[in-house]
């Protein structure tokens, strides 16, 4: 479980990124990063451990962009450290990514094959080359980042920056939570409402499949197939303590209900039911071990 925030309007883009990213803290501390316009360019500062961390290393940096996305992670693919910690970049493309892309290695050794070279062990990287790939093969902005997540397996909430637009930004979401918050010439993304509960209350939900293009002035959304959408924001009523709690009653009964999907997310990518076998890969030693369900279970009958 990670944190993910996105903006793009007329703020200083470094305090919302910031302040959005303590209100998510909660869903990962191994490591925190921005990335935002400035001057022309997409610029990243990471850095492992807590958010206080990263405010430290940016407290006296001046950035002048009016776009920008942040996270914060709990490491699933690749150990706790700064070149694993996200935004990840290819070329001019920019991404944060909460989930697990389940077929990101043979991705990977395609894009290798084609003269890609990775700088983590996430499987957040190989999207935005994938991304970087169709975009230098001709295709538009919106079509790389459509093409892109057609082509990847599993759960993602992704918030893309691109440097050849830097009046866009592009989220889309498959099986993990995402929230765009829409304001007067602004607008926002994030994976749980308390991020931008305190600058807008006009919230709309994206539903799996959907993937929204998100301007100052304007926001469109439509489905991986090309599909536009049209949906009426929701008011969102509760007050910030409210909101953390997801609308529950108290923090542990949000935390009863969630086991599901924590669970889920635990073990995503981890198993494989067509091969029937499990794979548990420690970056930090460089363990693999693949533990064989049916020889495990033929043994299991003889004893």
């Amino acid at each position: 479980m990670c944190g993910t925030i996105g903006y793009i309007g007329p703020r200083e883009t470094k305090e919302v990124l910031l302040e959005g990213l303590r209100r998510l803290e909660y869903r990962g501390y191994d490591s925190a990063g921005i990335a935002l316009y400035h001057e022309g360019k997409v610029v990243i500062r990471r850095s492992t451990g807590k958010l206080r961390e990263l405010e430290k290393k940016i407290s006296e940096e001046k950035f002048s962009g009016k776009s920008g996305i942040g996270h914060t992670r709990w490491a699933t693919h690749g150990r706790p450290s700064e070149a694993n910690a996200h935004p990840h970049k290819a070329g001019g493309v920019v991404v944060v990514h909460n989930g697990i892309i389940e077929n990101y290695l043979a991705l990977k050794a395609t894009l290798t094959r084609e003269g890609h070279t990775f700088k983590s062990e996430t499987d957040t990287e190989i999207l935005s080359h994938l991304i970087q790939s169709h975009l230098f093969k001709g295709l538009g902005f919106e079509e790389a980042v459509r093409q892109t997540l057609l082509q990847v397996q599993g759960s993602y909430a992704v918030a893309v920056l691109y440097e050849g637009e830097k009046d866009k930004l592009i989220a889309a979401r498959k099986e993990s939570p995402l929230i765009l918050g829409l304001g007067r010439e602004e607008h926002f993304v994030a994976s749980d409402i308390p991020a931008i509960l305190p600058y807008t209350r006009r919230m709309i939900f994206l539903e799996d499949g959907e993937m929204a293009v998100l301007q100052a002035e304007a926001f469109r959304i439509s489905t991986l197939w090309g599909e536009e959408r049209k949906r009426a924001p929701k008011n969102i009523l509760w007050d910030p303590v409210t909101a953390e709690k997801g609308g529950y009653k108290h923090f542990m009964l949000k935390e009863i209900f969630e086991q599901p999907r924590a669970v889920t997310d635990t073990i995503r990518g981890r198993i494989s039911l067509e091969e029937g076998d499990v794979s548990l890969q420690d970056s930090a030693v460089g363990a693999d071990v693949r533990v064989d369900l049916e020889d495990r279970e033929r043994d299991n009958r003889r004893g």
